[in-house]
């Protein structure tokens, strides 16, 4: 999912399958100022769509005839999971066991009807709630890859450290400066004295011509 301007219209992809319905709430979308891009009549059709819009919600009736609403919720998190989801039922007896809450992703589970105000509020709602998600899953990912990294580098200062007999710091400098002088990061020329090691994984040999240049085993 894309970055949402806080002024560009929300991106709705809209799954009713009674024509009808589907009609009256594509309307009343767009007069709020939202944009269907895309309308679907049965799940399958909704997660076909889904990867062609690329929508910012996903607006699902739970049930279709041709597969529920949740299990095309499902499908649509695990493909785009910064897309925002928002189920609807005109049944009241329906309800979320806590696998399909955790497997949908959805922001919401609205009655049908819904009066229009609280659609707007749930949709917008929703965005940003996704939009926070994803952010937040961006976040940890950069985190646990920049502690990778540090581990990396501290490894390959380790073997500088025995290769040399230097200290600590000049062995990051050594690290330091073929990166510089390479125009590839650090981490990279890390790699590459982990992977000259003797034992060093065969798949992973071929990054160690980074190392070339770099202090020799023994």
């Amino acid at each position: 999912m894309t970055i949402h301007a806080a002024d560009a219209p929300i991106r709705v992809l809209l799954a009713e399958d009674d024509g009808d319905a589907r009609a009256l709430l594509t309307d009343l979308l767009n007069s709020m100022g939202h944009q269907v891009v895309a309308a679907a009549s049965g799940g399958r059709e909704a997660v076909r769509r889904a990867q062609e819009v690329t929508p910012d919600v996903v607006l699902l009736d739970v049930h279709m005839p041709d597969g529920s609403g949740i299990e095309a919720a499902e499908e649509i998190t695990r493909q785009a999971p910064g897309t925002a989801v928002v189920l609807f039922s005109g049944d009241e007896s329906v309800s979320l066991n806590d696998r399909e809450v955790g497997a949908t992703a959805a922001i919401a589970f609205l009655p049908k009807p819904t009066p229009p105000r609280v659609l707007d509020a749930t949709i917008r709602l929703a965005v940003s709630r996704a939009h926070d998600l994803a952010s937040a899953r961006k976040d940890a990912h950069a985190a646990r890859e920049q502690l990778e990294h540090r581990k990396v580098i501290e490894r390959a200062k380790g073997i500088l450290m025995r290769r040399t007999g230097t200290s600590e710091q000049e062995a990051y400098r050594i690290l330091q400066r073929t990166s510089q002088d390479r125009s590839v990061p650090m981490v990279t020329i890390a790699k590459a004295v982990l992977d000259s090691e003797p034992g060093a994984s065969q798949a992973a040999a071929s990054r160690s011509t980074e190392a070339k240049g770099l202090p020799a085993n023994g």
